[in-house]
């Protein structure tokens, strides 16, 4: 590779239509005899519907149709499953209740804007006055929205089929009684009990969804804002509607935003689909921003005891958690995954703690679901582990950084060491864990910040720092381990590069872009391997009619499987290139050396460049025999293992004594993500994923009242970060390869929302302990004035 673009700040090609308004999202589409839906939701968590009137509604001018539940269920459509099975630690089978598109007389509606009719009309104001014409009588219960008080004898239940609301318990690591021995004979241990607070992803763009059916051909096409088209139409095709899988074609236009919350199949790409059958014209629904609110599904809710011993010697000996995690009303697509496999196995953290145990109980609550949201599992399991080691620190009266350190796991580089097997299931690839923390430490001008701290303990105004390292597992791979998991589908991707005749390429990737970039850094790696302009390739995603069958873009996976799938192809086109190229210079094939866009003959100045040898594919006279012509080819990769960025990230506030006011002053993050294919958008990918780290430490938080209202459902009571709640990013890296993949890359996209949190929390609590305030051992999310002035004054 001649490394003309790997590695380089290449500013992103893409954005030029967006930010001159050229972006086309699904919103924007109007097709021919477009209708318009507006969804009819529960406004109880829990209630039967005794009966539904809709004559009013379809008499309405301009209304083409009001469907209800019992529309859904004379049509035989089932609900739409999760994607993701996690049985019981003890064997049985995982609870999954359908989840219905919309819900019938007789049923019972299990969360606050669960759906129960739509109504379909010429414009979307005509629709939604329709909608206040329809008649629903409702039988109201109880509800219940902690997923602790859920599991409790007596609690409402969500679903008859799940006995005291549990859809599963599950467990990970050492046996208990091995645990509970190593925490008895500790010489300290540190215990906590915390929420980590239920976040709403809130991308810019809200969901919108476009159903098409054509009669003359009998087949349908979805638009829809989503970060995966194929596993929309697998799920949707197979499993809710029942439709022949080559009549679908899914499309994801320019998508703005996700955060996780795109990943799923909602119910409202299926409604809108069977609807637009049933009508004869496309149907569009587009959520508004306070239904998005208690539509899309949310991410974290964990309610957690943990406690963490220590040897004489400050030696992490054991770790001991039980966790009940809210998965909301109904089984989401990957929700099982989150608070298990994406959680439960990154509690080794960095640390070589010998003894791990969690004991997880997922339950059911009155709320809408919980699923996979930027980072997903692994900033809970970050959370936990950095909150104790600084709790920790605090008690033992010792350095929290030494005590890191002492207790990281040793350098290896995976290639001629094995990778480090944790002791809950993970191996991790490569890493060295101290030089992120050294070089943090550094760049704050730690013993500096001490002195000021201790002349600010006088003040009214409090200083802290507060650390945080992590380790994620990006990349979920490979198949045949998360299908022994509970995975209902594969997890590698395609690539298929197909050269034109005049050496310009068409890359088509399954991998999704919702803002990561991918138009410029997939290129970036394509151009380097081919060394060609960037200019001369192009890249096509989201859609599934063009695109072989992909799984799209979660997880900080983009480069690492979809990347590596194009890798794999464009070997395959370097190695048919010199066939033809040795042809051509009448020279062995193995005499040939590829870079900087040509084959060369080695020792001699004899050379042919790509874009002859791609003519040539296409216009065969004088061509190898035996050879087929062409220069196209597809590669699926399955990785061999996950890939696992790590860093760590420091936070510097201020706390007012007086007000309780927490003021972010610095935010230091170093992150090592692998090798990098663009240090421009890996640095705007951890400034984004710091944004809404730090947003959940100081201002986010999804609160629900005993009835299962969302009362801070609107921008006017959800506080999102703006932009002078937060100070100028420092960053720096490290740069350590992934060794089984062919990029060396481990991923970027979560990073920064996974360390950040911590060191934030922690950096409050520190400011409060130089204070004078000792026996504050947590405050709740998010860190508002009034819970740090309460802690203070407890």
């Amino acid at each position: 590779m001649s490394n003309k673009y790997i590695g380089k700040a290449v500013k992103r090609v893409e954005d030029k239509r967006f930010i001159t308004g050229k972006g086309k999202y699904t919103d924007d589409m109007i097709l021919p005899g477009q209708t318009y839906a507006y969804i009819i939701r529960s406004p109880y968590a829990h209630a039967k519907i005794k009966s539904i009137d809709i004559s009013q509604a379809l008499t309405a001018e301009g209304v083409i149709a009001v469907f209800t539940g019992d529309d859904i269920a004379q049509s035989g459509i089932n609900g739409v499953p999760a994607g993701w099975q996690v049985n019981f630690k003890n064997g049985d089978i995982m609870k999954e209740p359908p989840h219905p598109l919309l819900v019938g007389t007789g049923s019972t509606v299990k969360h606050v804007g669960d759906a129960v009719a739509v109504v379909i009309a010429e414009s979307k104001e005509i629709a939604a006055d329709a909608a206040e014409l329809v008649e629903i009588d409702y039988e109201v219960f109880d509800a219940v929205v902690n997923p602790a008080d859920a599991v409790k004898d007596g609690a409402p239940l969500v679903h008859e089929s799940a006995p005291n609301n549990i859809a599963f318990d599950w467990e990970i690591g050492n046996p208990k009684a091995e645990v509970d021995e190593a925490i008895a004979n500790s010489h300290h241990v540190t215990s906590l009990e915390f929420v980590n607070q239920r976040m709403v992803p809130n991308p810019i763009e809200p969901r919108s969804a476009i159903g098409l059916y054509e009669p003359s051909s009998d087949r349908y096409t979805l638009y829809t804002s989503t970060q995966n088209p194929h596993l929309i139409r697998l799920l949707m095709c197979a499993f809710v509607l029942g439709i022949p899988e080559h009549k679908v074609r899914v499309v994801g236009p320019d998508v703005g935003g996700g955060f996780g919350s795109k990943i799923f199949h909602y119910t409202e790409e299926a409604l809108v689909t069977w609807c637009s059958k049933q009508i004869e014209r496309p149907v569009k629904w587009t959520s508004e921003r306070s239904e998005a609110f208690i539509t899309d599904a949310h991410g974290r809710d964990h309610v957690t005891h943990a406690e963490m011993g220590f040897d004489k010697d400050g030696n992490v000996t054991a770790l001991r958690i039980k966790t009940f995690a809210n998965l909301g009303a109904y089984l989401s697509t990957f929700a099982p995954a989150v608070p298990t496999y994406l959680h439960g196995t990154l509690l080794q953290g960095l640390y070589t703690t010998p003894k791990i145990h969690l004991d997880m109980t997922c339950a059911f609550t009155h709320t809408n679901a919980v699923d996979a949201y930027r980072g997903a599992g692994r900033p809970e399991a970050t959370y936990l582990l950095e909150r104790l080691m600084d709790l920790a620190a605090h008690e033992m009266g010792v350095d929290p950084v030494e005590l890191r350190l002492k207790n990281f796991i040793p350098p290896f580089d995976g290639v001629n060491e094995p990778g480090y097997q944790t002791q809950v299931a993970l191996q991790y690839d490569s890493g060295n864990y101290h030089e992120v923390l050294r070089r943090g430490v550094a760049m704050l001008g730690y013993e500096e910040f001490r002195k000021a701290q201790a002349e600010a303990a006088q003040s009214n105004k409090l200083l802290g720092v507060g650390f945080s390292t992590y380790i994620e597992a990006c990349g979920i791979a490979p198949s045949a381990v998360v299908g022994a998991l509970g995975a209902r589908a594969g997890l590698y991707e395609v690539g298929q590069v197909r050269v034109q005749p005049t050496g310009k390429v068409s890359v088509y990737t399954g991998a999704h872009s919702h803002g990561q970039g991918h138009e410029t850094t997939f290129a970036q790696v394509v151009a380097d391997k081919l060394g060609i302009p960037l200019e001369d390739v192009e890249i096509h995603h989201g859609d599934t009619e063009t695109v072989a069958f992909g799984m799209g873009t979660y997880g900080s996976r983009s480069l690492a499987v979809g990347g590596s799938a194009i890798v794999k192809s464009l070997e395959k086109i370097i190695e048919k290139g010199a066939k033809i190229a040795a042809h051509k210079l009448e020279a062995n094939v193995d005499d040939l050396t590829f870079a900087d866009g040509k084959y060369t003959v080695n020792g001699t100045d004899k050379s042919v460049a790509f874009g002859d040898v791609a003519l040539t594919a296409y216009v065969p006279h004088n061509y190898p025999a035996g050879l087929e012509p062409g220069l196209d080819f597809s590669s699926f990769y399955d990785p061999a293992n996950f890939t696992y960025p790590y860093g760590c990230h420091i936070a510097v506030v201020e706390v007012d004594k007086e007000t309780g006011k927490v003021s972010l002053k610095r935010f230091i993050a170093v992150d090592d993500v692998g090798n990098v294919i663009n240090p421009m958008i890996v640095d705007g990918q951890i400034h984004g994923g710091l944004a809404q780290g730090i947003g959940q430490a100081l201002l986010e938080g999804a609160i629900f009242d005993e009835n299962g209202q969302l009362i801070n459902g609107s921008y006017m009571d959800y506080c999102m970060p703006r932009a002078d709640d937060l100070p100028m990013f420092e960053l720096d890296r490290t740069e350590t390869p992934c060794p089984h993949n062919p990029l060396g890359v481990k991923g970027a996209g979560e990073a920064g929302c996974i360390g950040s949190t911590p060191a934030v929390v922690n950096a409050v609590l520190d400011a409060l302990w130089s204070g004078g305030f000792g026996h504050v051992k947590d405050i709740l999310m998010p860190t508002t004035p009034e819970r740090v002035w309460r802690a203070m004054n407890s």
